[in-house]
């Protein structure tokens, strides 16, 4: 009988869920820039007019949530002002909270992979100092955890080093690595990887790629190339095609997405760096234009810090700040 597998919060993994959640909020927008600090003194006396509404416009759009989130936001929260549903502060943030939500909760789709069924790869794509090698290894401590056979196929043989940290990753993974010398064909190692993955009953290949920006034509052929050539090993491959994003890149990253997209077809994303300056906004830009699953999202360094999306927990974060109940 084939055995289901969803990271869904009930799974076991380095972290309790829930803990992962309270570091969202404590992460995400930390210190005083979250989008409704001292939104009050917009309201003295309580009451809900123009100028609030504005000034939360005007918030949203600098962190990054993009012009039609922002507007669809908007739009939504006058109707009900309209209505007299919103009548205090409070009333206000919990319609925002709500509309967040409403937005990204399409895109809080986990990845699932079925034991028993083959091997699954997952090619890992971006441009580079998007984190996807370190993602790779923390993805890797997940599957390991949840009692997966892992393999990892250094397919980036062109930034120096690339190969050596995820042979890193392996070694502290206790994974084998695919590799070869620099230079080398990386379609030809995706072949070769896949080839010594079935061998070996390995569950899931972790396939790292070299990052190009979306504007290098060249760069983005030999990804069609490289996907090609792993659905030519096997017609199901890749199974699951990753964009690692750069939350600090802001509305680029929108960009970024849409032109991977186009050009081999996305099948989830990676948010990582959610822990620095980044507003947070951009991931609901990316829920809005593109719907894509937003497979897990990244809040630091360790590999703990590598958790599911969870646009509930998501959403207050941006609303209520670090201090946010669960």
């Amino acid at each position: 009988m084939l055995k289901r597998k969803s990271y869904t919060a009930k799974d076991r993994s380095p972290q309790k869920p829930a803990g992962f959640l309270q570091r969202v909020r404590q992460r995400l927008n930390k210190g005083d820039s979250w989008l409704t600090r001292d939104l009050a003194d917009f309201v003295p006396g309580g009451k809900i007019d123009d100028q609030i509404i504005e000034e939360l416009e005007t918030r949203l759009l600098m962190a990054d949530v993009g012009v039609d989130a922002t507007h669809e936001i908007i739009d939504a929260l006058k109707q009900r002002i309209v209505r007299k549903e919103l009548n205090d502060l409070d009333a206000l943030l919990a319609a925002l909270e709500e509309s967040l939500v409403e937005i990204l909760k399409p895109c809080e789709r986990p990845l699932e992979i079925t034991k028993g069924q083959g091997l699954f790869t997952i090619l890992v794509v971006g441009v580079n100092g998007a984190g996807k090698t370190t993602t790779i290894g923390k993805l890797a401590r997940r599957l390991i955890d949840d009692g997966y056979k892992v393999m990892l196929a250094a397919g980036d043989t062109f930034r120096a080093a690339a190969t050596e940290q995820l042979q890193v990753w392996g070694e502290r993974n206790n994974v084998p690595v695919i590799a070869q010398l620099p230079g080398a064909d990386p379609a030809a190692i995706m072949f070769d990887a896949m080839a010594a993955a079935k061998a070996r009953g390995i569950d899931v290949l972790l396939a790292d790629t070299a990052g190009r920006l979306q504007s290098q034509s060249h760069l983005m052929e030999e990804l069609k190339k490289i996907h090609r050539v792993m659905h030519k090993a096997d017609e199901n491959a890749p199974q699951e095609t990753l964009l690692v994003l750069d939350a600090g890149l802001g509305q680029n990253a929108l960009e970024q997405a849409q032109l991977f997209d186009e050009a081999i077809g996305l099948s989830g994303l990676v948010v990582t760096k959610l822990d620095g300056t980044a507003k947070g906004g951009i991931v609901v830009a990316l829920a809005r234009k593109m719907a894509l699953p937003l497979r897990f999202i990244g809040i630091g360094e360790s590999a703990e810090d590598l958790g599911l999306f969870d646009a509930r927990s998501y959403a207050r974060a941006m609303v209520a700040g670090p201090g946010a109940g669960s």
